[in-house]
């Protein structure tokens, strides 16, 4: 029995120790704008669109274990790789768009936090959401990598507070589980849109571009700080650990938008709450129908959430753009030796935050940051899976076939979901 606690004990452990940029590329996507996203589906349409979360979860771990296999393999972040197969001006106009949309991404989350903590404890929402603002910018800029990558870690543990939000209040189990196994699918225009919005949230192209530049910042941190192409033999633990690591980071992901679609699906939808246009706004119907406790847990989970996604938001479009350029990209880099990396993250959030004065409402920032997601995904993606499949590229650790059908079913759905996102818009 003894023998048994031991060898479970050191299982979990090397689980555990497997656990880093997948985690955080997973609980990133879960921002203030994913949660807006998944309260409307929510509140619209009750329990209706809980399946969604059940066929994003396999494409969403094989696109992002492409991505960080790519990154682990070469060495080299996700446009520089790009930058091997595609015309330059191609990749740059790709990561401008990328970092178009981080940005009017960044300023819906920052303008949520803020809010959210003016719900909290009172103040004004500018002055809260410059606190976050200047917070994430100077930490990312002034705290190496290697002593920020365990702060990200940590802050992945505020998305739990939806898994308890959801203990709050009175659900329906049998309704709710049997809704998601065997749904009603109804086909108009509003059930489809958001069905893309859904899809759309959960793959995203900073998620692609930041999973394989961490691992490229992971194994400058290691021991063997190679790429596994230049080994002669090995290397095969380092993918089973980026294996480990994405797929419990996307399951977590998607457990907590499946909790999140739950809460507001129970409480907004079952007293005829079905308009959300923010996250905070789903955090203030809350209040009233299932009472102080279970909105104080959203609305922190909102805040939590937010210090995770901003960095990787600005990080991920840094990347990008110095990868793009031959600029150093890298977070443990000092700010004198990296001066176009952390100038680009400054900006973003800069800018991120100056949107907010604008009286662009937060729901058109995410739309057009849909848009401009739209856009970058697809042909990204495509790219990614030319790059896995290439035995020039990746060497001796070329994707196996099954991820290989996967990440192009991934691909193809969610070319599906773009082309349905632009025709409702066409159709508007």
């Amino acid at each position: 029995m003894t023998e048994i606690i031991r060898s479970e004990t050191k299982s979990l452990g090397r689980v555990l120790r497997s656990l880093g940029p997948g985690l955080v590329t997973g609980a990133a996507d879960d921002d203030p704008s994913g949660i807006a996203t998944y309260s409307q589906a929510g509140a619209q349409f009750g329990y209706g669109l809980l399946w969604t979360v059940f066929l994003t979860t396999p494409f969403m771990i094989a696109i992002q274990l492409v991505s960080g296999q790519i990154g682990r393999v070469t060495g080299k972040g996700l446009a520089a790789n790009v930058m091997e197969l595609a015309p330059r001006w191609l990749v740059l106009t790709l990561v401008f768009l990328l970092v178009a949309a981080n940005t009017f991404n960044i300023a819906a989350d920052i303008a949520a936090m803020g809010e959210s903590l003016s719900l909290v404890i009172g103040g004004l929402d500018h002055e809260h959401a410059l606190i976050f603002a200047s917070t994430s910018t100077l930490l990312q800029v002034f705290v190496p990598y290697r002593r920020y990558a365990p702060v990200l870690k940590f802050l992945t543990l505020t998305l739990f507070a939806y898994v308890a939000t959801a203990l709050t209040v009175e659900i329906p189990w049998s309704t709710a589980l049997l809704a998601a196994i065997w749904p009603r699918v109804t086909i108009n225009a509003d059930y489809l849109l958001m069905v893309v919005a859904v899809l759309g949230t959960t793959i995203s192209p900073y998620l692609f571009f930041w999973q394989a530049s961490q691992e490229v910042e992971e194994m400058n941190q290691g021991r063997k700080d190679r790429p596994l192409r230049d080994l002669a033999r090995g290397g095969h633990p380092a993918l089973e650990r980026i294996k480990i690591d994405t797929t419990i980071g996307m399951v977590f992901s998607n457990v907590i938008a499946f909790f999140i679609i739950l809460t507001t699906a129970a409480v907004l939808n079952a007293h005829g709450v079905t308009k959300i246009n923010s996250a905070t706004e789903a955090a203030n119907a809350l209040r009233p129908l299932a009472g102080d406790f279970t909105f104080l847990l959203f609305a922190l989970g909102i805040i939590g959430t937010g210090l995770l996604a901003i960095p990787v938001l600005a990080g991920s479009a840094a990347y990008g753009v110095s990868e793009a350029f031959g600029w150093p990209a890298t977070l443990e880099a000092k700010a004198p030796d990296a001066v176009g990396f952390y100038t680009i993250i400054a900006a973003a959030t800069a800018i991120g935050f100056g949107l907010g004065f604008t009286g662009i409402s937060a729901i058109h920032m995410l739309v057009w940051s849909a848009v401009l997601n739209g856009i970058v995904a697809v042909p990204i993606m495509a790219m990614m899976m030319v790059i896995v499949a290439n035995s020039r590229i990746m060497g001796r650790f070329r994707a196996k076939p099954r991820l290989i059908v996967l990440g192009w079913l991934g691909t193809g759905l969610m070319t599906l979901a773009v082309l349905a996102l632009f025709g409702s818009f066409f159709a508007g």
